[in-house]
């Protein structure tokens, strides 16, 4: 016989602190005693609100991969170098290891998140019950690292701020930049505003 759920047990789990809550019969909101946080069974319109989000982000990847990301001007000569153009450079002058975690940080992470969050909509809306314990793993990973895509933005910051010498060479942050940093923002808002109780949903209507 399977454990009941806190759902069939009446109780409500935060999300922030995962405290396990007696719902009040005469509150409307419900609050957490432990750290405040307002308590939902489920999160309001998260499917709707993650894919909301999920094509903002895939909107400004875009830019944010043909964009220029840095531009640099050296004894009068200007280029322009996109997140790919600098993985390749790097890749080109033996610096394999800045090459690989400028990839994976910038480029791979990004990418392969969007991927895991639409997946995992589509799971919860075709009322999958498909391994729902790799599923949130699945998703718990991709809330942990996604925050380290912000790695380029921190290298082009401080070649930026370093690399300031008049008329020989100077750094300065293209307009993919600021598309990055948005497409890294809105997903790790789009990972907070999925719901992963949504996945076991499907198993408990099936129990």
């Amino acid at each position: 016989m399977k454990p009941a759920t806190a759902r069939q047990l009446g109780l409500l789990n935060c999300h922030d602190c995962q405290l396990l809550v007696k719902p009040s019969p005469d509150e409307t909101h419900n609050v957490c005693p432990r750290c405040g946080a307002h308590l939902h069974l489920r999160k309001t319109n998260s499917l709707a609100r993650t894919w909301a989000l999920i094509c903002a982000a895939i909107i400004f990847y875009i830019p944010a991969n043909i964009l220029p990301i840095t531009i640099t001007s050296s004894l009068g000569t200007t280029q322009a170098d996109t997140i790919i153009s600098g993985v390749i450079y790097f890749a080109q002058s033996g610096s394999w290891e800045i090459a690989l975690v400028i990839f994976v940080a910038s480029v791979f992470v990004p990418f392969a998140k969007l991927i895991i969050l639409i997946s995992l909509l589509i799971s919860v809306q075709l009322r999958s019950t498909w391994k729902p314990v790799d599923r949130t793993r699945l998703y718990r990973l991709t809330e942990l690292v996604g925050r380290w895509s912000m790695v380029d933005i921190y290298v082009v910051t401080i070649l930026v701020a370093l690399v300031k010498l008049g008329a020989i060479a100077t750094i300065e942050a293209g307009p993919a930049a600021v598309y990055f940093a948005a497409v890294v923002v809105i997903t790790m808002f789009a990972a907070e505003s999925f719901d992963p109780r949504l996945i076991w949903d499907a198993i408990e209507e099936d129990i």
